[in-house]
């Protein structure tokens, strides 16, 4: 098994593609202490690294955030390891069935909040899932959507610009009702 590694915008976080489906179309994960982890093995296992503040399970990819105070010389070859080992030993990424992390609602076709998803999921999250993270969709009052970024987008230098120059002005070209951007606190 070949693991490949990728940089991402976040100096903090590193994407790991290793050659398989992790979630597959099953969503994704966000973990950001061992103790939330406990549906994941291999978030577990990550987690045993001394040093890991997060883990992100994306389609085919794992990034993993690091404390301030590690460098990624020492983090790395003790997460490619770990991940290696779990693969090869066939353990399951997510016990049980609830595999995605965030809660889909249903909203009414053509509705103001079904359009921002669908302008989401098609135009930002194949690029947010470049970098190694996920953009979640959380609520759409008073022409503000509020949204919130995981895995190498969380805590990223870059992520408020990415929401108001990149989301925001998107939003606002084809949904003229919306007039502001927010992250979730």
């Amino acid at each position: 098994m070949f693991i490949q590694t990728e940089g991402t915008p976040n100096p903090s976080t590193l994407k790991f593609l290793p050659g398989c489906d992790v979630m597959g179309s099953g969503g994704t994960a966000n973990f950001t202490a061992v103790a939330d982890a406990g549906r994941s093995p291999l978030a577990v296992r990550l987690f045993e690294a001394e040093g890991v503040d997060g883990v992100f399970l994306g389609d085919d990819f794992i990034t993993v955030t690091k404390a301030d105070d590690k460098d990624w010389e020492t983090l790395k070859p003790m997460l490619l390891g770990a991940i290696m080992e779990h693969f090869t030993a066939g353990k399951p990424v997510m016990e049980g069935t609830e595999a995605a992390a965030d809660d889909e609602e249903d909203f009414a076709d053509g509705s103001i909040e079904a359009q921002i998803k669908e302008l989401i999921d098609t135009r930002v999250r194949p690029a947010v899932a470049q970098d190694g993270g996920d953009i979640i969709f959380h609520s759409f009052k008073a022409g503000v959507v509020t949204l919130s970024m995981q895995g190498a987008c969380s805590g990223c230098p870059s992520s408020s610009m990415t929401l108001k120059s990149g989301i925001e002005n998107m939003l606002k070209h084809y949904i003229p009702e919306v007039t502001e951007v927010v992250a979730a606190e």
